[in-house]
């Protein structure tokens, strides 16, 4: 592999220094979309620094070497009739990576991933990527979007559009957002290890820091005073803590499932429901939560496969955008390949496999994270019939003060890219009981 596609650095800033000196994988463009900031309170230590905006600009070098990879592919054998019980199906993966070497482009992805303002900024030491997208109403709601594994603020593309100008999408103006998505006003943000946020080489990048750090952004340095936070999957985990570490910040909240640490909960005092649902849970984890047992254990084993191979990287995350979505009565994912493949290219070209699975590691090794806490913030809470195993509203009522509670009949995992009309209708009812708070 030629040396300038060796991008293999120790820490993220290295990675982008050596990008940058080979035509960039990240370009800073200083004119786009400039933030308007607020000032920083008089007497006060500033924690972050100068928010820089940034387009996605991989080199060529490293979409040449991803094709000589793909073409190399040392396929593995397969059980007859398979199907995908043993894992990802090989005539799929190898349907699909024909069209990734054939017939998926990059750049046409790359350039619709760039029509959203996006922005770099360092926080109390950690490079954050992020969108922050203005709401087109006249009084929008400042709402952060937080993913979840295995994606990135990639799981929001469908979302931001529909929240930040509802009248395009036929909602009402002053339904509008504005995002914040580190990766409505809306900020999305990538979390640290994920996407184009800085990859963490120090322990102790957990749920409880990067709540802090995306709570930083969006006070400290976007200016809001309060905002709605929203998240399924590692996004529900960070925004409950959110809610029970930075309360003051929330206007209110909703989350899609229940953290999974409480799945652990003792038995003694719950209803048969509960119980039933916790058996469950613990069922699907013995038959299907290898991908957790190695990350919480020895993510950095598995790193050298999937940061080594885009077909292994691939099959790693394809599996569960198969198993954990709404495939409906014909069994076809509710995704194109174009998205399917731009989600893994995200990883891919970031070389963010290990740094993602090392987040579920931090996460098990903190014993903060796994403590039962009660979030008193109002929280909606809406749940997606194909999602992994939905929790009862009776066992998420004790760890969350839930004022709305909504089944939704269709929909998986992944609802902000199956189903985006159907969750941008659940962010704008759950919001408008807020919108004078």
């Amino acid at each position: 592999m030629p040396d300038n596609t060796q991008l293999d650095d120790p820490s993220r800033r290295q990675f982008i220094q050596q990008a940058l000196s080979s035509s960039a994988a990240l370009m800073l463009l200083p004119a786009l979309n400039p933030l308007k900031l607020s000032a920083q309170p008089a007497g006060t230590a500033q924690t972050h620094g100068a928010v820089r905006p940034l387009q996605i600009a991989v080199p060529q070098a490293v979409l040449d070497d991803l094709q000589i990879r793909l073409a190399r592919t040392r396929w593995p054998d397969e059980v007859v009739g398979a199907g995908w019980d043993y894992g990802t199906n090989l005539q799929y993966l190898q349907q699909l990576t024909a069209y990734w070497q054939h017939g998926y482009d990059w750049r046409a992805q790359e350039a619709k991933l760039n029509q959203f303002p996006q922005f770099k900024v360092s926080v109390d030491g950690t490079d954050l990527h992020f969108l922050h997208v203005e709401g087109k109403g006249p009084n929008p709601m400042p709402l952060l979007l937080t993913h979840g594994w295995p994606d990135s603020f990639f799981r929001f593309v469908k979302l931001i559009p529909r929240l930040t100008d509802p009248v395009r999408y036929g909602g009402r103006a002053e339904d509008a957002f504005t995002v914040v998505v580190p990766d409505i006003t809306v900020v999305v943000p990538d979390i640290p290890g994920f996407g184009f946020s800085e990859r963490p080489i120090t322990p102790g990048m957990d749920t409880l820091k990067v709540a802090d750090l995306f709570t930083q952004l969006v006070t400290d340095v976007l200016g809001y005073k309060k905002f709605a936070a929203h998240g399924g999957d590692f996004g529900a985990s960070v925004t409950e803590q959110i809610a029970l570490r930075h309360p003051k910040s929330l206007i209110a909240i909703q989350v899609l499932n229940v953290p999974p640490q409480y799945a652990d909960a003792d038995a003694a005092g719950l209803s048969a429901t509960e119980k039933a649902y916790l058996k469950e849970t613990k069922a699907w984890g013995k038959k299907e939560g290898g991908f957790t047992a190695i990350q919480t254990t020895k993510p950095q084993t598995l790193s050298y496969g999937l940061n080594d191979s885009p077909v292994g990287q691939c099959a790693w995350i394809v599996e569960k955008f198969y198993d954990w979505s709404d495939k409906g009565p014909d069994n076809r994912l509710p995704f194109t390949q174009d998205e399917l493949l731009t989600n893994v290219m995200i990883y891919w070209v970031t070389q963010t496999a290990g740094s993602a699975a090392r987040f579920y590691y931090e996460k098990a090794h903190d014993p903060a994270v796994t403590q039962s806490s009660y979030v008193t913030v109002p929280t909606d809470f809406v749940t997606f019939t194909h999602d992994i195993i939905p929790a009862p509203r009776e066992f998420a009522a004790r760890f969350f003060n839930i004022q709305k509670w909504t089944e939704m009949p269709h929909g998986g995992h992944f609802a902000a890219l199956e189903v985006p009309d159907a969750l941008t209708g659940q962010l704008r009812e759950f919001s408008r009981a807020y919108r004078k708070t």
